[in-house]
């Protein structure tokens, strides 16, 4: 197994920090969101959905994640009204938390991934589009949040990914340039705004990339889980 010592390489320059995204590359969070729309739809006189169809439906934020829910269900409401359901979701998505009722977890090798990354001294900050309370919210109850040094939400800039924004809002927090970091992450958004930035990406397999394969995703490398990635940023000497 590589050793997590030395200096991070990523193509031939010194790496000292990653950015990961969190839904569908931390944690697998879809349970949760399904149960909360699902939740405002009945409130709305709206069928649920299933959480197949949830799972496709996220990655660009939840005002996104109402106007495809609303959609799917052949139903069109004012902005007013879209903004009155946004806020009906973010009672129940909160209650989840408040409630113990949450499901949310973190996929394989994810744990092993940060501390490693930690321990190494390299910066983490976690660049999602779920607001930052509730991101925080979940990486605090997981016990994640020791390893991790930012958490920019989908609230925090004035854009959200795909735009660049956000993880160069990351960059500027963890004290580093673009160019110095290596996003991680499991969507299309996650490498169109890294790429957009200036910052190399690579992607997991398992995500939700609005119901496409990650595998299709034009990335800089794929690994089948977090654990894998201190082996790319460590390659093993001699053999």
């Amino acid at each position: 197994m590589a050793q997590t010592q030395g200096t991070a390489v990523w193509q031939g320059r010194a790496l000292c920090g990653v950015l990961f995204d969190l839904d569908g590359t931390l944690l697998d969070t879809v349970s949760d969101i399904a149960r909360a729309l699902n939740r405002t739809l009945v409130e709305h006189d709206m069928a649920p959905l299933p959480v197949g169809d949830v799972s496709r439906m996220i990655g660009r934020g939840s005002p996104m994640l109402i106007e495809s829910a609303t959609r799917a269900r052949s139903r069109e409401f004012s902005d007013g009204e879209k903004a009155a359901m946004l806020e009906r979701f973010f009672h129940h998505y909160g209650q989840l938390e408040e409630t113990e009722e949450s499901d949310a977890q973190p996929y394989a090798g994810v744990r092993q991934a940060l501390r490693r990354l930690h321990d190494a001294h390299l910066r983490i900050a976690v660049v999602t589009n779920k607001h930052h309370r509730f991101a925080s919210a979940l990486l605090q109850r997981l016990n994640l949040m020791q390893w991790i040094g930012v958490v920019v939400g989908g609230d925090t800039c004035e854009r959200r990914k795909p735009d660049p924004q956000p993880l160069l809002f990351a960059c500027q927090a963890l004290g580093l340039s673009p160019s110095e970091v290596l996003m991680v992450g499991d969507s299309i958004n996650d490498v169109t705004a890294a790429r957009a930035a200036g910052i190399p990406v690579v992607c997991v397999p398992y995500g939700y990339n609005e119901g496409r394969d990650p595998r299709s995703l034009a990335c800089d490398a794929m690994i089948e889980t977090l654990a894998d990635l201190p082996g790319l940023l460590w390659p093993a000497r001699g053999s």
